[in-house]
């Protein structure tokens, strides 16, 4: 039996919990797999981190630059973050001859066609289970269980910071700024939080997920990206009342020969499992031609859910399951559908003056876009200058309700900015 080393650049988070994974359970590893994976170096600048790290075989040094030139070293992780020296770094590994495992969505969403064709054509593997949705093994679902099926949807949950914000909204009543203040108190999200409740890092995950399930590499710029800073307490009351919940939803469509890729607060019904997905979790639901429905759940972040996942990418290189995914762009088979064109049901407030006559002219403008109303909601006003008017549309393209909101902000009823949720079936 060989050994296979492993050179771990950062020792954060996730890259501390992989080297303490890989000395706990190096022998159980090594029986169940037949593969005796040993970090025999590791690079970290941080002094306390770097001595919270204790290696029975190897080193840690300062400079990740140490890891490419050592020729012990077989697989390099990275877990330093950024797309800036991550890329480089990835890239010299490469170059250098050592196989990659990552769980550096942002890196991947951005520079996917690079790394894996540069990766083949060096001939060493890619691993990045971790990088979407941490210990939820959705990757390896669709590269291996589902390759041979059509797959038509993928909706997921994945980030759990906006999660855990929008269950506390959702059950707790919680205003915005009251659930992520929990959330950065609990650890659930950063002192900046812009990453995850801006939207970016579910849309870095879905262009990941997209290219698999798709087999095209679709553009991280086309994905489009909407996030929950503006949801209010109001509009989460509006949708329990309406048998609904609201979720930052990641989705990959396709409609034909396009795709649409969007990710944006979404009306979820009761009855879906995804409505109930709550907390830091994460869950990603899947559809496809001959397995039908499927939902993997669990723990989309954290020390140890992503620790693992880098761990099994690691054993998949030591045993030689490993492989590179370097796909098509720009070939014309699949197009991302613009979001204009995207049909959905629609929930619109709007701010109206409380007087007769309001909602008939709102009708009027939205059935002049051919937009058709399921249902409206008027409540009395108790101040008696405004109130709010709750729509929910039938099917409807996007472009034509964009159209009709903002030919009804001219209004002389309408006293404040709408609000726009799409439902997600």
């Amino acid at each position: 039996m060989s050994t296979h080393n492993v050179g771990i650049a950062g020792l954060g988070v996730v890259g501390g919990g992989v080297a303490s994974i890989l000395e706990a359970n190096r022998e159980a590893i090594k029986r169940r797999t037949g593969a005796d994976i040993v970090v025999t170096a590791a690079a970290e600048k941080d002094a306390q981190r770097a001595a919270e790290v204790k290696l029975s075989h190897g080193r840690v040094v300062a400079d990740a630059s140490a890891l490419l030139a050592d020729d012990l070293v077989h697989t390099v992780v990275e877990v330093i973050g950024g797309t800036g020296f991550a890329r480089e770094f990835v890239l010299k590994a490469i170059a250098a001859g050592k196989n990659v495992v990552t769980a550096n969505k942002a890196l991947l969403a951005a520079h996917w066609a690079e790394i894996m064709n540069a990766a083949r054509a060096r001939g060493v593997s890619i691993g990045f289970e971790a990088s979407t949705a941490g210990g939820i093994p959705v990757i390896r679902t669709l590269r291996e269980a589902y390759v041979g099926d059509n797959l038509s949807r993928i909706v997921g949950i994945l980030n759990g910071t906006s999660n855990y914000i929008l269950s506390r909204m959702t059950l707790e009543k919680s205003a915005f700024a009251d659930a992520l203040a929990d959330a950065q108190a609990k650890g659930y999200a950063e002192a900046d939080p812009a990453l995850d409740v801006s939207g970016a890092d579910s849309a870095h995950k879905i262009a990941i997920l997209a290219r698999l399930a798709f087999g095209e590499d679709f553009p991280i710029e086309d994905v489009y990206c909407e996030g929950i800073s503006s949801v209010e307490q109001l509009d989460v009351s509006y949708a329990l009342d309406l048998g609904y919940r609201v979720k930052l939803l990641a989705v990959a469509k396709r409609r034909d020969e396009s795709v649409e890729l969007r990710v944006h607060p979404c009306l979820v019904k009761e009855n879906h499992p995804l409505a109930h997905v709550d907390g830091p979790f994460n869950s990603v639901f899947i559809e496809g031609q001959y397995v039908g429905d499927t939902m993997l759940y669990g723990q989309g972040a954290g020390r140890w859910p992503s620790a693992s996942a880098v761990v099994a990418d690691l054993i998949d290189v030591a045993t030689g399951r490993a492989k590179t995914v370097a796909l098509r762009r720009g070939e014309g088979r699949l197009s991302v559908r613009p979001m204009r064109d995207v049909e959905a049901r629609y929930y619109i407030r709007f701010q109206a003056v409380d007087r007769p006559g309001v909602l008939a002219k709102i009708s009027g403008v939205l059935g002049a876009n051919d937009i058709s109303i399921a249902s409206a909601i008027q409540r009395e006003s108790r101040t008696g200058r405004s109130v709010p008017v709750v729509i929910l549309t039938y099917p409807a393209r996007e472009g034509a309700v964009q159209q009709a909101l903002a030919e009804i902000a001219t209004l002389d009823v309408i006293t404040g900015k709408s609000v726009l949720l799409r439902e997600e079936e």
